[in-house]
């Protein structure tokens, strides 16, 4: 999940260098979404209790 909030990041910066703003602002709320995502996901293993 965290792969894929990098990679909608850099093609956000990327559409943006290039001027494709709906592209850009597109791509940086999926990456947002991701990130959200991962974190929640992240806190959720960690508290988790393990089988031993």
């Amino acid at each position: 999940m965290l792969w894929y909030s990098i990679l909608f990041l850099v093609v956000a910066l990327v559409a943006a260098a290039l001027g494709f703003g709906v592209v850009a602002g597109t791509a940086a709320l999926i990456a947002k979404i991701c990130f959200v995502l991962f974190l929640v996901l992240f806190v959720v293993s960690l508290f988790r209790p393990r089988k031993v």
